[in-house]
């Protein structure tokens, strides 16, 4: 690689697309897309429990579901600063901070896709379970859920992706993962950084979503020879 004065010429001219960079920067990028991959895998996970109770609450009627849906939606709409803001008083400058957030904005598609998927499942079928003496409990264990699974985990994929691209503004808290090398990027236009962590958001969001379609083929065998 050309070098002037001692500098590889992408960063003298300031290119976007600069090999040298990812070999000089190697241990921020890595280090990066760890904590953004960890923060992001935590939120969903932290949503997915809240959403599948609220869910199950939800489905007991048509106001109690309004009241859920509705306020799950109202979340979504507040932005990441304000929210992020709310939260500060009670979990510092802290990972909990971003991971409370994201959790909470991921409950908007979480909530629909289980409630989606446990309303999914035929009523024949619980008839059927209730009629060789399942109860309630393993019913939603052992029927319902397991029939849920490609919608919950359809909501999950889009959640997820979704929550790989919000992690970014954890920045204004200090963790927002490759959201940090992005913010310091912009400020002095290093465009070889901001190609890079973009490029590196746009790798995990799609190994993840990749990953969760291989674990609903694995968890539900029988989907595969539907027709």
């Amino acid at each position: 690689m050309a070098l002037v004065d001692g500098v590889p010429q992408c960063y003298v001219d300031n290119d976007w697309i600069c090999t040298r960079y990812w070999t000089d920067y190697r241990p921020e990028l890595v280090d990066a897309s760890v904590e953004h991959l960890w923060i992001t895998v935590i939120s969903v996970l932290a949503g997915l429990v809240v959403a599948v109770p609220l869910a199950l609450v939800a489905r007991r009627n048509a106001a109690v579901e309004s009241v859920v849906v509705g306020a799950t939606t109202i979340i979504y709409t507040i932005p990441s600063l304000a929210l992020f803001s709310l939260l500060l008083p009670f979990t510092g400058l802290s990972p909990t901070t971003v991971i409370i957030g994201l959790a909470l904005y991921s409950l908007t598609i979480l909530v629909r896709n289980v409630l989606a998927g446990l309303q999914g499942v035929p009523e024949e079928i619980r008839e059927a379970a209730r009629g060789v003496g399942y109860s309630d409990t393993r019913m939603l264990l052992k029927v319902e859920l397991p029939l849920a699974v490609p919608v919950i985990v359809a909501g999950l994929r889009v959640a997820t992706v979704s929550t790989v691209a919000l992690a970014t503004v954890g920045s204004i808290v200090s963790y927002g993962g490759l959201g940090n090398l992005l913010l310091l990027a912009v400020g002095n236009q290093f465009k070889a950084q901001i190609f890079a962590a973009s490029v590196l958001c746009v790798a995990l969001a799609g190994i993840l979503d990749l990953g969760l379609l291989l674990v609903q083929r694995l968890v539900t065998p029988w989907t595969r020879h539907a027709r």
